[in-house]
């Protein structure tokens, strides 16, 4: 009962479309449709490498549907998009690593972007994610306020530097000896990721690895 009443909430505040090509689905939480299904710029073959971390996959190619609908969960408060983008993502980690990672954590947005949004896109999915997989979620990491977006800078030298000294462990939070599946959104030069990591390696983390739901070319 309690299931019907929350997706029939569902209904009326998310017409229920496909994700991607918006085309209406039947009733439930939001999805992706089999036409969309069969053509998804998947990346099953990218591995991103950084400075820090061990490894990084993707599970899709940050383009053209896909693009729009990330943006529209990111900037349009299409929160309840986090089912499916979690979905996605928990595939490809389980396929990828299942076994190598203790805790997963994601890498957060700052206070006052919080504030101003209203959620973080990539706790949402990291939660959906842990849920899926059924692994501990822990919040590891802060984000101090001032930082520009990656996204408004080109070039990797650039975006390393913008990012420098971005992130600070959580007081209390168990990072020690502890193998470390770090979430974000997108990747594409790697350089927020590799200073999560290696602000979680400083704090004694035995292993980053990353996953992200979509890579961006560069």
């Amino acid at each position: 009962m309690i299931r019907r009443l929350v997706s029939a909430g569902l209904d009326l505040v998310y017409p229920t479309k496909c994700i991607l090509c918006r085309k209406k689905l039947p009733a439930g939480i939001p999805s992706i449709c089999p036409a969309c299904q069969e053509s998804l710029p998947t990346a099953e073959t990218v591995h991103v490498k950084g400075d820090f971390f061990s490894d990084c996959i993707a599970a899709l190619h940050y383009e053209n549907a896909v693009r729009e609908a990330i943006l529209r969960y990111k900037f349009g408060n299409a929160q309840v998009y986090r089912y499916a983008f979690g979905e996605l993502v928990a595939q490809r980690v389980y396929e990828e690593y299942d076994g190598r990672f203790d805790i997963l954590s994601w890498v957060p947005i700052a206070r006052d972007r919080y504030r101003e949004r209203g959620y973080d896109q990539v706790e949402l999915i990291a939660r959906d994610v842990a849920k899926r997989l059924c692994v501990p979620l822990l919040p590891l990491l802060r984000k101090r306020r001032g930082i520009r977006a990656q996204s408004t800078l080109d070039g990797r030298d650039k975006r390393r530097a913008n990012i420098a000294g971005a992130y600070r462990v959580r007081r209390r939070a168990k990072v020690a000896g502890q193998r470390v599946l770090l979430l974000d959104d997108i990747v594409t030069s790697g350089s927020t990721l590799s200073e999560c990591a290696k602000t979680l390696l400083l704090a004694g983390a035995e292993e980053v690895i990353c996953a992200t739901l979509a890579v961006a070319s560069h």
